[in-house]
């Protein structure tokens, strides 16, 4: 069994064939979904996809681009939507200095109070980096110095250091359809040396579908592909792969329940 430790269910490409994105998961070993919260106004939306579904869970956050429009300032708002059952993670946010949508400065503000929210509930940070990883890496060593809290960089693409750094935090490292990429050696040659028990695998659908599907409106199906070839770095089977990837995920996502799955 497989988990899309991060997917976008709620986004136009994926809502409107939901009942179909979800079989297609299934039979292709896909016993869970992760889908992301990226904007407050748009959060129940998220909420009654995982509602309506058992083995679908969901975050609660502000995507670094919607920073200027929806940048918290507390995590007031946050905390609040956790005490729902099906709310396990806290994001996705981060900083995003490549497209720049929001100003810097309202990106760093807002991303510290969904720090401050993952470290009040225990519920697991999902990080967002693009071009921003020193200042990541910044925030996430100065914020861990008030206090512990759990998370993960999602859709992973960064340098070694990044990484070193992050697994030094006792954060977990997702991998995307990115890996198997023709340009991508250099995240290739990185996901080798992670250790297994702190990978997890994930879509970012409807965005960045792995080979042989590149092209395509991506979804939690795809998964399968990324996880084999992350399977073929590490040197282990893919029902290895499978299990230990799964075994992260709600050993992270703890607040998730695994009987869900199907």
């Amino acid at each position: 069994m497989l988990i899309d430790s991060h997917c976008h269910l709620d986004f136009p490409e994926l809502a409107g064939d939901e009942e179909a994105v979800l079989a297609r998961a299934r039979m292709a070993g896909v016993g869970g979904m992760l889908t992301i919260g990226t904007r407050l106004d748009q959060f129940e939306r998220v909420r009654a996809i995982a509602e309506r579904h058992g083995n679908v869970w969901c975050s609660v956050g502000v995507h670094p681009h919607e920073a200027k429009e929806e940048g918290q300032r507390t995590p007031d708002r946050l905390i609040e939507a956790t005490h729902h059952p099906k709310v396990v993670g806290i994001g996705e946010t981060g900083l995003d200095f490549y497209y720049e949508h929001s100003p810097r400065a309202e990106q760093v503000e807002s991303f510290r109070a969904h720090i401050a929210a993952s470290r009040a509930t225990g519920l697991p940070l999902i990080v967002h980096t693009r071009d921003a990883d020193r200042e990541t890496i910044d925030i996430l060593e100065e914020e861990a110095g008030k206090g512990a809290f759990p998370g993960l960089i999602h859709c992973f693409s960064s340098g070694a250091d990044v990484a070193q750094h992050a697994l030094a935090l006792g954060l977990y490292i997702s991998i995307s359809g990115i890996v198997t990429f023709k340009a991508a050696e250099s995240l290739r040659t990185i996901v080798r040396d992670i250790p297994l028990d702190r990978l997890l695998v994930e879509t970012d659908s409807p965005y960045l579908a792995p080979i042989p599907k590149r092209g395509k409106t991506n979804e939690p199906a795809y998964v399968a592909h990324t996880a084999a070839k992350v399977a073929e770095l590490k040197g282990v089977t893919i029902a290895e792969l499978e299990a230990a990837t799964t075994a992260n995920f709600f050993r992270l996502f703890a607040k998730a329940e695994r009987q869900q799955c199907g």
